[in-house]
């Protein structure tokens, strides 16, 4: 149940929120989580705040996982629980769903600087349709063409230009200070959607073979210097105080970056190194230095939480999934999750309580692989080993028996919700399987 705080009694104007979401990130390619680069303003965003171990992506690719984020709803619910939106796909987030931009409207100014990525082919698609005040971006990732960067107030239309791809994530934290600085005097939330590290990586000059690991690595430097420059322009405001900033990845890495000790990376089926990303916290004088919880919690809950910070009620009549993880974040608390729920597109694929976590489906050659169909059950005791590695489900019938009764009740839940494959992908597999051949 969300708990609002009650800003008025407290003699404190509502928080800013900032929500920073990287784009593929790995659970350890920043140093806080035992990654190789030096990532000093990570480093200390941790060692001031709070670090989350056990935080899970809505989905293992961008598109769901964004979705859900921003809904505070498992991405099936929303009609795009399928793969990512494609140049040529006409999808988009319905606007029947309510974001958490909208929701915090009218106490707070909001933007989206960055990567949306939840359709736009319709002529409402930009963000400033869906509760955002300011939108400076990019249509989906940076990987895709042909790209522009779009801007627009609420209620006009966007212009467009087209910057070098180096200069992307600057353009982006640009924006983003920029209102910052012009809404300093009223709460703000924004989502600082970087477009990096996901591939191809196109780092600045300055930064070119800093890493040392080649352009993956280097683009993790501009994402901890740009942090460095966020919580500068914080202090110099006299904000800090005032603001939750939050640190994530939409999905695990690709085909580079570190998802260790964790098993797979982002699209597969199952195992967390997809769905398990950093989650950073800080916000001083509320969330306590030195943090570090292994929580269960997703990225649909901060709808709910943030909702709850700001001391705003919850939409009536929406049906939400995620849950308050206030509590976890300022006081140290439990999860308010008795599981959370994986999702490979439309299918529960997994189901993760506090301790244990039951893994149905796999990848294998091309091949989808229901693995108690192959006579495989996969039960892993998450509190002794995060790699995945070693199947307790003969050893544990009582808990198999219970995960599998969860899997099944979810399975039977979400199924309504399976629409089947867009017509778009059928015509975009097939000629992709044309090329291949």
């Amino acid at each position: 149940m969300t708990r609002e705080l009650d800003h008025k009694d407290a003699g404190r104007r509502p928080p800013n929120i900032i929500l920073v979401l990287t784009d593929d990130l790995g659970y350890s390619d920043i140093a806080p989580y035992g990654g190789i680069f030096e990532t000093p303003a990570l480093s200390q965003m941790a060692r001031e705040g709070l670090l989350a171990t056990d935080y899970y992506s809505p989905a293992n690719i961008c598109t769901p996982a964004r979705a859900g984020i921003l809904t505070g709803r498992y991405p099936v619910r929303t009609g795009l629980g399928f793969e990512v939106i494609m140049q040529g796909d006409d999808r988009a987030l319905p606007r029947s769903e309510v974001t958490i931009a909208s929701a915090l409207k009218p106490t707070y100014a909001t933007g989206l600087f960055g990567k949306w990525h939840l359709g736009h082919r319709a002529p409402d698609w930009l963000p400033t349709t869906y509760g955002f005040d300011r939108f400076v971006g990019i249509p989906y990732s940076h990987d895709m063409a042909p790209l522009c960067v779009f801007a627009a107030n609420a209620g006009e239309v966007a212009s467009e230009y087209i910057l070098p791809f180096e200069a992307l994530q600057e353009e982006f934290y640009t924006q983003a200070e920029r209102f910052i600085e012009a809404n300093r005097d009223r709460p703000f939330f924004i989502e600082l959607a970087l477009s990096a590290p996901h591939l191809p990586n196109h780092p600045p000059d300055a930064l070119q073979g800093k890493s040392r690991v080649g352009p993956y690595g280097d683009s993790i430097l501009e994402i901890d210097a740009l942090m460095g420059r966020l919580f500068a322009k914080l202090s110099s405001l006299g904000l800090c105080r005032d603001t939750l900033v939050i640190f994530t990845s939409d999905n695990g890495p690709w085909f580079e970056g570190s998802s260790l000790p964790l098993r797979d990376r982002k699209g597969g089926s199952g195992y967390d190194g997809g769905y398990r990303v950093p989650f950073l916290a800080w916000w001083p004088g509320q969330v306590a230095a030195g943090q570090r919880s292994n929580a269960i919690v997703c990225g649909i809950d901060l709808f709910p939480t943030f909702c709850a910070i700001a001391g705003i009620a919850l939409p009536a009549g929406l049906e939400i999934d995620g849950r308050d993880i206030s509590d976890v974040l300022l006081r140290g608390a439990h999860s308010p999750h008795d599981q959370i729920l994986l999702f490979n597109n439309f299918d529960v694929v997994a189901v993760r309580t506090q301790r244990w976590k039951y893994v149905a489906e796999t990848y294998y050659r091309g091949l989808r692989v229901p693995l108690a169909r192959w006579g495989h059950e996969e039960l892993y005791d998450m509190s002794a080993s995060d790699t995945e590695s070693y199947s307790l489900a003969r050893y544990e019938p009582a808990v198999l028996a219970d995960m599998q009764r969860r899997l099944a009740a979810a399975r039977a839940e979400f199924q309504p919700y399976n629409t089947g494959v867009p017509d778009f992908f059928r015509t975009f597999s097939a000629q992709m399987k044309q090329r291949q051949d």
